[in-house]
């Protein structure tokens, strides 16, 4: 039985001019029917000899903003996309692309198949494949280069990011800007005045080379492009279009689309792309509750945490009012905040009025009670239960009924937090990810009697403050340091046993982490959690610490720094580590990099499966969000529970048993059962 395709596009005639107009809500996505709608759209202009042009326009808040992704996975049907482009394109008569919103990946296809374009002004055009690991497969490639030049196309193609109306129509992309409410009539008239003129097909413009542009994209992005084979695919096709005839240079785009489409990181970095929507979604509230009222902020702390959380509220135009109980420690965080703001605006992407304006809405204090009439209060001071609790006792005096307490900690149990209120409902924790005005990751921490309301305020409050959250339950380390520290114990044992710091970085940097262990610990700051006795040695991290070697701000740490923090290896450091293997009577062997990888990544699987069975995670794929977005786990692995799944849980299990690790009952019943965490 052939299913009968939704009506998504419809058509009007003005005359000579026939109007095709999309209508594919929420953002007029290329689903089979819409090409199939497009198609018979072309086919009547052909069929009636009255009708000289046709515009192809959207109804909605944008234009076509890309492909029906979920297509992927449930299979194509109706007329493929190349073929709808290329009835456009061989029409003999004028077919003009009329864009506002967004014109996107196959959206944008779709008008490089178009004779003509016209947009409004605030239009924006662009192939974003690349993100999802992929590249145009629609001709993109190919005709993209035709309009604008092998530079810009090839920049468009490989990072993705879209370009104005403006910049379009100075590159030749766009060929007229319409007024910003007058659309639908500028693109009829248009088309009427390109009547005359008759078609002019994308693909049979003239193409130079430039292989200098190429290689220049190639190296100003060697190392934000390490390991992705997404970018180098797309401009290995932009040059192809440079010295292949158009039809052979379609087939060797095809062809590259298609590795891409069959390969491990276009899976892994669509299945970030579903699990980010998937991670706003909480489980077990309905979705009607309502949300308590967010205005204003209150922050406790001045330090670097509770600057960079203030950033985040104040940008988005929220007034925050700053706690501290010192005037200087206020003045600093207040000055740190300010030369942030500045710095941005040096490199173009604020306005000096903007910085203004957000500074503005930064007030500050030395007494809680300036947070009376704050609807959400950050606690950001150091990691001690007690202080957190001192604090909180005073808040529960301090703040109104209805506004939400957060502590924004890495490690701490928040239940005991909220034991100290009279209202431990309106308790959460919010730990934000340093730098906290930077990072996107927010892990938020459902307490075991936190409001249904409270914790869909701070997913929406997340939201708008540009965050991606994921919701955590109460557990030392809540998901992502509690991965961590499996890690890190096995990294310092692999010290023991032969292995240096910088292998082990190496390994974990080749896997596509931006830096190894012991990096991203001298990074942080080797003291984090040190108990500060310089008498009291019992690991290679206290005797690191009683040399006062801290890290890099110490230009010593696992590493030594020269003054510019570039790292060599250490003398001092390997002595520490012999002298601690000799005690521990361990002999000293050579460690694989296979090894290595089994023994500091396969525990973080591990630990992600005890996380899944006790509930402290909703999905699997939280857990991967967590990674890809606070770590820096690789986006073309897709998060450690997917990459779990690419590796197979009997592989990991092996792995674990191999060198006496645990295995949790989770991953053991994926490991028999052939299951998968995604």
């Amino acid at each position: 039985m052939t299913e009968t395709a939704p009506q998504t596009v419809t058509t009007e005639r003005h005359d000579d001019v026939l109007v095709a107009i999309v209508d594919n809500p929420p953002v007029n996505a290329l689903s089979w029917h819409v090409r199939e709608g497009i198609l018979n759209a072309v086919e009547e202009l052909q069929r009636d000899d009255s009708l000289k042009a046709m515009v192809l326009r959207c109804a909605g808040a944008t234009y076509i903003a890309g492909a029906d992704i979920t297509e992927f996975a449930t299979g194509m049907k109706g007329p493929d996309l190349n073929s709808v482009i290329n009835a456009m394109e061989s029409s003999p008569k004028p077919v003009i692309a009329a864009i506002h919103g967004t014109a996107l990946g196959g959206g944008l296809e779709t008008t490089l198949g178009a004779h003509y374009r016209i947009a409004v002004p605030s239009a924006k055009l662009g192939v974003p494949e690349v993100k999802l690991g992929l590249l145009p497969g629609a001709g993109g490639t190919q005709r993209l280069p035709r309009l604008v030049g092998v530079a810009l196309a090839a920049e468009m193609a490989s990072g993705g990011a879209p370009i104005s109306a403006a910049k379009a129509k100075e590159a030749g992309l766009v060929d007229e800007l319409a007024g910003e409410t007058s659309l639908a009539e500028d693109a009829i008239a248009f088309a009427r005045a390109k009547i005359a003129k008759g078609p002019r097909p994308t693909r049979d413009l003239p193409i130079a080379p430039d292989a200098d542009a190429i290689n220049a994209l190639k190296t100003a992005n060697a190392r934000k492009w390490r390991g992705f084979d997404a970018p180098y695919a797309n401009l290995a096709c932009v040059e192809a279009a440079t010295r292949l005839p158009f039809d052979e240079g379609m087939t060797f785009e095809r062809a590259e689309f298609m590795k891409l489409m069959m390969g491990t990181q276009s899976a892994a970095q669509r299945h970030i792309f579903f699990a980010e929507r998937k991670a706003s979604k909480i489980d077990g509230i309905a979705k009607d509750v309502a949300l308590r009222p967010v205005a204003k902020i209150g922050i406790i702390g001045a330090g670097t945490m509770g600057g960079g959380i203030a950033m985040n509220f104040l940008s988005k135009g929220l007034p925050v009012t700053m706690i501290e109980t010192a005037q200087e420690a206020l003045d600093r965080g207040v000055a740190t905040i300010r030369k942030n703001y500045e710095s941005t605006a040096a490199k173009g992407r604020m306005t000096s009025e903007q910085v203004e304006g957000a500074m503005g809405l930064l007030s500050t204090a030395l007494d809680l009670t300036e947070l009376a009439d704050c609807d959400l209060i950050i606690e950001a001071v150091y990691e001690n239960m007690e202080v957190k609790k001192e604090i909180f006792t005073k808040l529960d005096a301090i703040a109104k009924d209805s506004a939400i307490l957060a502590s924004n900690t890495s490690y701490l149990d928040i239940d005991e937090i909220a034991s100290v209120t009279s209202c431990p409902e309106n308790v959460l924790g919010l730990h934000f990810f340093s730098p906290a005005n930077v990072m996107k990751l927010l892990e938020v921490v459902r307490g075991a009697k936190t409001a249904d309301d409270v914790l869909a305020t701070a997913m929406a409050v997340a939201k708008k403050i540009g965050k991606v959250a994921v919701v955590a339950g109460v557990c030392h380390g809540f998901i992502g340091n509690r991965m961590l520290t499996p890690r890190q114990v096995e990294a310092m044992n692999l010290l023991m046993e032969g292995a240096t710091p910088q292998q082990i970085d190496k390994v974990h940097v080749e896997f596509g982490m931006p830096m190894g262990p012991f990096q991203m610990s001298d990074l942080a700051g080797v003291d984090i959690g040190w108990h500060r006795d310089p008498a009291r040695i019992e690991s290679i991290r206290d005797a690191l610490c009683a040399e006062g070697r801290f890290g890099q701000k110490t230009g010593a740490g696992f590493y030594d720094y020269d003054d510019k923090r570039n790292p060599s290896p250490s003398a001092r450091v390997q002595a520490i580590i012999d002298e601690f293997a000799a005690k521990s009577g361990k002999p000293k062997r050579d460690i694989s990099d296979e090894e290595i990888i089994e023994r500091t990544l396969y525990p973080m699987v591990n630990e992600g499966a005890k996380i899944l069975a006790e509930g402290k995670a909703q999905r699997a794929s939280d857990v991967d969000v967590v990674w890809i977005y606070g770590y820096g786990w690789p986006v073309y692995r897709g998060g450690p529970m997917f990459w779990a799944d690419l590796e197979g849980a009997d592989k990991i299990v092996a792995g674990l048993e191999k060198h006496g690790l645990e295995v949790a009952p989770l991953l053991k019943e994926k490991a028999e059962t052939k299951g998968r965490f995604n």
